[in-house]
């Protein structure tokens, strides 16, 4: 373990601890509960909590000890840092994630002006008799192409995973711990405020469910969209119907309304981090957490444009565009934020799991 997450998780401690003796907070969400059964913290449990909490900002903006007060509490920025660090340790390989979470737009930006690249030149090896898409890229060289992308970081994801569930006491899973997770993963609980009246992340004294909602936007574009690729996949499989799909086909609907969401929703959050105050977030990882953001967003309305341009000279060009974002997402997906998902949903589970203890 290095210096510097030592020195997280032992200033992320020293608040715990003050908050702990406090608890006027223990409503605001899933981390004072928590809190409240420990007297004291090893490094696993702060690690637990850190990836529980949803930085709403509730608290800092309720507590009596946040700046100028002498004791400088501010837990949400305290846990973001051990939450970032947790990451950036446990997924392997350890460079890639700090160096994304340090430079993600320039990253971003440069591995799909190549993928782009790359993908212009293969579409050169047009499919003989193909349609759709497939005239440009035959779909066993998409398929070579896209399946290692998806899969090879899923291992990655899955080593950090793994690595995470040892350190924070994660135990055998059962059916209740699951559906506990999943339903406050869908509901997105803890953005919700203890209150209901959703998280003050656009500045002091301003509860507001936008960013839940554009959250939950996100969330279910991306699964949307997840939902219309295997679709088409069974399809072209299992019952030899190969695209291009109609308008009106599952393929199509479900792709369509995700890319839509995923759109609006980021295009929220965008302008919701825009406003929002940075020293309550993990300032270093600010242009990573951006370039995410942005690379999910550009992912969805390049689908959109792309489809609205079936048919035209203009698909050559936007085809790789589109392809390289994708790639880009996929072989991203361990060191962006888009690891934080799998790692929250982990807590969740544990946390069910602690309840029930």
């Amino acid at each position: 373990m290095s210096h510097d997450t030592n020195a997280l998780l032992q200033e992320a401690r020293r608040q715990l601890e003050i908050c702990n003796a406090c608890r006027y907070c223990e409503g605001f969400c899933s981390v004072f509960p928590e809190m409240t059964r420990h007297k004291l913290f090893a490094d696993g449990d702060i690690s637990h909590m850190a990836n529980l909490c949803h930085n709403c900002r509730g608290c800092y903006y309720s507590c009596q000890y946040s700046p100028p007060h002498e004791f400088q509490l501010n837990l949400p920025a305290a846990l973001a840092e051990v939450r970032q660090d947790s990451w950036e340790t446990l997924v392997w390989p350890q460079p890639l994630a700090r160096a994304f979470h340090e430079r993600g737009v320039k990253i971003m930006a440069l591995l799909v002006a190549a993928t782009m690249a790359m993908l212009w030149l293969v579409i050169n090896l047009r499919s003989e008799g193909g349609t759709g898409f497939y005239a440009y890229m035959a779909h066993n060289l998409m398929v070579a192409i896209f399946l290692p992308a998806f899969l090879l970081p899923l291992v990655s994801v899955a080593v950090g995973l793994r690595r995470y569930w040892r350190l924070t006491g994660g135990k055998a899973v059962v059916l209740a711990d699951l559906k506990g997770a999943f339903a406050s993963a869908a509901r997105m609980k803890n953005l919700a405020g203890g209150h209901g009246e959703g998280c003050n992340f656009e500045r002091e004294d301003r509860y507001s469910n936008a960013r839940r909602f554009a959250h939950q936007a996100v969330m279910y574009g991306f699964l949307l969209c997840f939902a219309s690729t295997s679709v088409a996949t069974l399809m072209h499989y299992l019952l030899a119907m190969p695209a291009p799909y109609p308008l009106f086909s599952p393929p199509k609907l479900l792709g369509l309304s995700g890319g839509v969401l995923m759109v609006l929703g980021t295009g929220e959050m965008i302008r919701l981090k825009l406003k929002s105050d940075p020293d309550l977030g993990s300032r270093r990882v600010w242009g990573g957490e951006m370039a995410f953001i942005l690379l999910l967003g550009l992912t969805a309305a390049t689908g959109l444009v792309l489809y609205a341009a079936s048919g035209t000279a203009a698909v050559g060009l936007l085809l790789p565009l589109h392809l390289g974002t994708v790639l880009t997402l996929f072989l991203l997906m361990p060191f962006s934020k888009m690891v934080h998902g799998f790692f929250r949903l982990s807590a969740l589970i544990i946390d069910e799991q602690k309840k029930r203890a």
